[in-house]
């Protein structure tokens, strides 16, 4: 009895575990579904900067997921300090990490590690009108610092922030993936259509064998 028991309990646990393509879809959902689409930026104060040379600052960002592979759009403020950072490093490298409407240890949150593309020249920005609708539709308070706008509050540019690396934890290691997910995977786990129709939120998870998350470091 006490074998049919250890049996079902390992059977049990087994199952209980998300597969590497359940944490990208459930990650896209993050991202893409977020109730408001804010995540935390980190970015690292340059060498020269007094007092903290190269220390992290992280602080909440607007962000628009406007496209299907998983680029967020986002409003380049020269005046901030993320801004300010990014201008200063290599690549204009960033990471923005978002997480479950209630943050807790034991629900799904995703880092994405990349770099930033900023557009001075509005006109150069692809799909511009609908970019710039698209964000507006998340974040209809930034009508107020939109680029090209003599009457905003601050100069700004359109921008893109190009993920390639995702960090997913689900939550406790016992029963949902954590580790590295492939960008490619990331990618396509957004071309389903519009949100609705995009994977399982984390409340909708399939579950499945877990892979070892080693192999996917990038």
């Amino acid at each position: 009895m006490r074998f049919v028991l250890a049996l079902l309990l390992f059977l049990t646990s087994a199952l209980a575990y998300e597969t590497v393509y359940d944490a990208a879809r459930i990650a896209r959902s993050l991202v893409d579904d977020s109730e408001t689409s804010i995540g935390t930026m980190a970015t690292t104060f340059p060498s020269e900067y007094p007092n903290l040379p190269n220390h992290p600052f992280a602080l909440q960002e607007y962000y628009a997921s406007c496209h299907q592979n998983g680029t967020l759009t986002l409003l380049f403020l020269p005046i901030s300090r993320h801004s300010q950072n990014i201008l200063h490093t290599d690549g204009h490298a960033a990471s923005i990490t978002i997480t479950s409407t209630r943050p807790a240890a034991r629900n799904a949150r995703v880092s994405l590690l990349g770099n930033v593309t900023i557009f001075e020249d509005t006109p150069t920005v692809p799909e511009l009108q609908r970019i710039k609708q698209c964000y507006l539709n998340i974040h209809p308070d930034a009508k107020w610092w939109l680029p090209d706008d003599d009457g905003a509050a601050h100069i700004s540019y359109w921008a893109f922030f190009h993920p390639h690396s995702v960090y997913f934890v689900g939550g406790f290691g016992d029963k949902h993936y954590i580790g590295w997910v492939p960008l490619d995977l990331y990618h396509d786990s957004g071309l389903q259509g519009t949100s609705s129709q995009k994977g399982p939120s984390e409340q909708q998870r399939v579950l499945g064998t877990r892979p070892s998350p080693s192999k996917f470091e990038p």
